[in-house]
């Protein structure tokens, strides 16, 4: 269904429809909704409490936008499930999740187009200040086919280790104990607990449903074009390099970069100490280059510390001014200045010369 049409169902048998509503996505159309609900629940003699009825906004063209974005990346996510010996059909978990979308972000937390968590993510990827990986479409798929992987070891069959992708394994062992079976359908017919709701018992047949028409597509749609394949190669990096010292030369633009390296914040004026670059193959030797003649740079040009600078009112006041320069050393930032060795201010400093602190500013 379009995102202009809303469908009303039962939430406990969700093959049950009970109508199809065009509405609009604002007050108005909520209105609407709420009108066609309540007839719905007096013709149907249903319970007033909302349990049978549900309504959900069309996501066609959501989806559509997805199975387009998916072609950068499905093939790669395939060699990564079979060098896992997985069933490749698990590559398209990011459709039932975000589209395939490397920056969704949900209300609790969960980042990427996996949408893992942080505790969870942590077991798996880089995640800290300078890197989440999370938002690396192949890293996140590594860690999701490990995740797959251990859910699958651990409950013996594939409905319940989907399930945990979103439940978590936890929550799916307390449901096992509860209602003393290992299927599925047990579980959703009666276990009875508020985190275990429609996301999640529906989760498993949502998938289902996301592998028959990305494996149909030209049934359901047949001028589908998708992207074109991302080829890229990576290069860890040994040591720390600005930004700017390595992308200029080597003909990348910052945009390219990040869009390349989603992992990466992007403020960062820094690639981190064994981050692993993602670039396409016709940038790696250009990228290598420039990585090479900042390293063979005259140490003095390596050496950037950030401070402070305030006009001080008095001499006593500029004494006191903190900006003390160290090699190698980045601190937070205020303005960026170039330091040889040694950096000294005036022998004497009068109110009216504390205006001018003489620091070289570095040219970017």
């Amino acid at each position: 269904h379009s995102f202009t049409e809303v469908v009303l169902f039962d939430p406990v048998e969700p093959d049950t429809i009970y109508g199809v509503l065009r509405a609009p996505d604002n007050e108005a159309g909520r209105a609407l909704i709420d009108r066609e609900s309540s007839r719905i629940v007096a013709d149907y003699d249903l319970a007033e409490d909302g349990s049978r009825i549900r309504s959900q906004r069309g996501a066609k063209e959501h989806f559509l936008e997805g199975l387009k974005i998916s072609g950068r990346y499905i093939e790669e996510m395939k060699k990564i499930f079979r060098g896992e010996a997985l069933p490749a059909e698990l590559v398209y978990l990011p459709l039932v999740e975000s589209s395939f979308n490397i920056r969704a972000r949900s209300g609790v937390g969960a980042v990427g187009m996996r949408q893992f968590m942080p505790d969870t993510g942590k077991k798996f990827m880089r995640i800290d200040a300078k890197i989440d990986e999370r938002r690396d479409p192949f890293a996140s798929t590594k860690a999701a086919a490990r995740l797959l992987k251990e859910n699958y070891r651990l409950l013996g069959n594939w409905p319940l280790a989907i399930t945990a992708y979103n439940h978590g394994t936890d929550g799916i062992f307390r449901g096992i104990k509860a209602v003393e079976s290992d299927n599925l359908v047990d579980l959703i017919r009666r276990y009875q607990s508020p985190p275990f709701g429609f996301a999640s018992k529906n989760f498993y047949a949502e998938f289902l449903a996301v592998v028959a028409i990305a494996t149909n597509s030209d049934t359901y749609f047949p001028f589908l074009r998708v992207h074109r394949p991302v080829t890229l190669r990576e290069v860890t990096m040994k040591r720390q390099a600005p930004l700017h010292a390595v992308l200029k030369p080597a003909a990348i633009s910052q945009s390219d970069f990040f869009d390349w390296n989603p992992a990466l914040d992007p403020a960062a004026k820094f690639i981190p100490t064994g981050y692993r670059i993602k670039l396409p193959p016709e940038k790696i030797d250009t990228f290598v280059a420039a990585e090479r003649r900042w390293k063979a740079a005259p140490q003095s040009q390596h050496t950037t510390v950030t401070a402070t600078v305030r006009q001080a009112k008095t001499a006593a006041g500029v004494r006191s001014a903190k900006a003390k320069p160290a090699s190698g050393v980045t601190v937070s930032t205020s303005q960026r200045i170039a330091v040889a060795r040694k950096s000294t201010l005036p022998a004497k400093v009068t109110a009216a010369s504390a205006k001018r602190v003489p620091v070289k500013v570095a040219t970017q």
